[in-house]
């Protein structure tokens, strides 16, 4: 019976099982068949084999027998080939990308690993998260070394926090196929010139890439001019309308601190109204945005600004985008003339930002490329660093990004 549920043809037998209590274990011996020498060849010359000696006993992790834990255990053959006098370990058929685990346990372990923390399965399946990390680190290194990007021209690129402190990684992702393509240490330049190494590995060319959608960060910029001849660089829309919330939010601040009378108790504890578009308010804080809507104040102005510049976002075309974001460009600077104490600084600074950017801000309207799966990405993969409070290093970060989003073929057998 153990013999047809493990699929283990002529070559190989089970040749005992049993059953410890003390332990709550299955064990199940296997050992080679005289036919396995008729097909196993020498993996340098292809020469036929002979046996030559056995290992001691090794054991492998399976999927438990009943609610009993099951381990394989063999003495794997040594062949030695007749030609070039090579000796090498048959490969059994069971064993996993790990020396521990069998092919089904790796892949019924890979699949709690997507959905609970990698210490959580360890205690769930009884096995200790070193070992699981281990195998994991194989089956994505095996996976990700397969995966091709020949067709990659759309990219997106953004950082992502590792943990308190200046650490990031920056992640680059394939925004036609919505996967991650690679992900490095550090948010310069120089990450760029790692990318199109390793996408040209995959049978990628840095040329053909003819998107590149991103925040407004120099680093960045300077990476894909100096190395994606061939790429528009496309501001992200998300990143520039958190920018004009941010801005919006100091001029509020901004008129809390230096307006006049009454100012604070119109203005207190209205942050999220102004970051809300209107129909996402709730009805409490409908009613405090209409009771002071009429105010004349700085901050309704800017809020207004900041509802126009996403509004412009809608328009059919680029040129229908350029002439209205020149509008409200000037719209922004006549407004800010008749501010006082600074208060409009803010907003001023984000016009002079869309002026600045205004090529890669327009380069939105061509194939209407954003960040979207960049920014959900994160908020995702936040949530599962959340969930598992933390990775040891970036080496493991890395590994789950890739596991989670990088679409590889897993289990690799």
């Amino acid at each position: 019976m153990f013999h047809d549920l493990l699929g283990l043809g002529l070559n190989w037998e089970v040749s005992e099982s049993c059953f410890q209590k003390e332990t709550g274990t299955v064990f199940l011996e296997i050992k080679e068949t005289t036919r396995l020498w008729e097909t196993v060849r020498c993996p340098k010359d292809g020469g036929m084999v002979f046996c030559y000696d056995h290992t001691e006993k090794l054991s492998w992790r399976h999927l438990n027998v009943f609610e009993h834990r099951c381990e394989i255990t063999c003495k794997l053959p040594r062949g030695k080939c007749r030609q070039c006098d090579h000796v090498f370990r048959v490969r059994p058929p069971w064993e996993g990308l790990s020396n521990h685990f069998t092919k089904e346990f790796e892949a019924f372990a890979l699949v709690l690993m997507r959905e609970m923390p990698v210490s959580k399965v360890a205690q769930t399946v009884g096995e200790t998260d070193t070992r699981l990390w281990r195998m994991l680190f194989r089956q994505v290194d095996a996976a990700y070394a397969e995966a091709d990007f020949s067709s990659v021209s759309c990219v997106g690129v953004d950082e992502m926090h590792i943990s308190k402190g200046q650490e990031y990684v920056t992640v680059f992702a394939d925004l036609v196929k919505k996967r991650v393509l690679f992900a490095t240490e550090g948010i310069d330049h120089t990450t760029w010139e790692k990318f199109v190494k390793t996408l040209e590995e995959h049978n990628g060319h840095r040329h053909a890439i003819t998107q590149a959608s991103m925040d407004m960060s120099r680093a960045y910029q300077r990476g894909v001019a100096e190395n994606c001849r061939n790429a528009q660089v496309v501001f992200d829309k998300f990143h520039l309308l958190s920018n004009a919330s941010e801005a919006v939010d100091k001029v509020r601040r901004k008129e809390i601190r230096v307006g006049g009378k009454g100012i604070w108790e119109w203005l207190h504890k209205t942050q999220w109204i102004w970051r809300k578009n209107p129909e996402n308010l709730t009805e409490k804080q409908r009613a405090r945005l209409t009771s002071i809507k009429d105010k004349n104040l700085w901050t309704a102005k800017a809020y207004q600004m900041r509802l126009v510049l996403q509004d412009i976002y809608r328009s059919e075309n680029r040129s229908t985008a350029w002439r209205r974001l020149r509008v409200w460009c000037r719209w922004v600077r006549w407004v800010a003339r008749f501010c006082k104490r600074g208060m409009f600084d803010s907003m001023t600074k984000l016009q002079e930002t869309v002026v600045r950017h205004l090529k890669g801000i327009l380069a939105h309207w061509n194939q209407g490329v954003t960040n979207a799966f960049m920014e959900g990405l994160n908020s995702v993969f936040s949530a599962t660093k959340r969930r598992a409070r933390g990775y040891r290093s970036s080496t493991h970060l890395i590994t789950m990004l890739y596991f989670i989003a990088g679409k590889l073929r897993l289990p690799q057998f």
